[in-house]
């Protein structure tokens, strides 16, 4: 498990925030993605990813890094990674080191780690009632109302290439497209909807090379 932070982001979609790299051995057994779809596996970022697993450091030295950003520092963990663990189960200790490495930031990001295990769901509640920003990663809108109903943190959902309109979800909740994925002049930076605690559900367009690959598992898991 290797880490890499980036102190300014070239990416136009992100902006220029501090972000970071886990390697891929921390993508959970939840995420369908693994098997294809997975946008951090083509382009320029899945050349990053692979560099981490010789080029990274270690928890402790990353987490050093983290606590040195500029307090109210917003970043954004894991372009590409997840959360510390292995299969099935969140790290809860590595996890609650990044938390306090966060502590006076604005850290946020995603997991696929399956939010209904017990052990996982007190680790992201934890985290995001301490300022740690994790988003659960839902594959479909019926997975997004059932995350939301656990009320331990925001969900965000994979919709249809062609989605660009707000949504519902079948039991009612509001879904907002990702504003940086439909406009030019919007950015994470300048958007910061997936940093707060919400209840909106942020819907993210499948989306790079497998985009194909991640709307099939829409459909055919709904």
């Amino acid at each position: 498990m290797k880490f890499h932070l980036t102190a300014k982001s070239s990416n136009v979609k992100t902006g220029p925030m501090p972000v970071s790299i886990t390697t891929a051995d921390t993508c959970p057994n939840a995420c369908s993605l693994k098997d294809g779809g997975c946008y951090a596996k083509s382009g320029p970022l899945a050349i990053h990813w692979k560099r981490t697993e010789t080029q990274g450091v270690d928890l402790s030295e990353f987490c050093a890094k983290v606590n040195q950003l500029v307090d109210g520092s917003l970043w954004r963990h894991n372009q590409a990674g997840d959360l510390p663990g292995n299969g099935d189960y969140i790290n809860t200790k590595a996890l609650s080191m990044l938390v306090d490495a966060n502590r006076g930031k604005r850290g946020f990001t995603y997991t696929h780690y399956d939010p209904r295990i017990a052990d996982n769901a007190t680790a992201i509640e934890d985290a995001n009632d301490n300022g740690f920003t994790i988003n659960l990663s839902a594959e479909t809108l019926e997975q997004a109302d059932e995350y939301a109903a656990l009320s331990i943190g925001p969900v965000v959902t994979l919709l249809p290439i062609d989605q660009t309109e707000n949504t519902v979800t079948p039991q009612g909740r509001k879904v907002v497209v990702c504003p940086a994925t439909q406009r030019d002049d919007v950015s994470c930076m300048t958007c910061q909807l997936c940093q707060r605690q919400r209840n909106t559900i942020v819907g993210f367009p499948a989306h790079g090379t497998s985009k194909k690959k991640a709307q099939a598992i829409f459909f055919v898991k709904r």
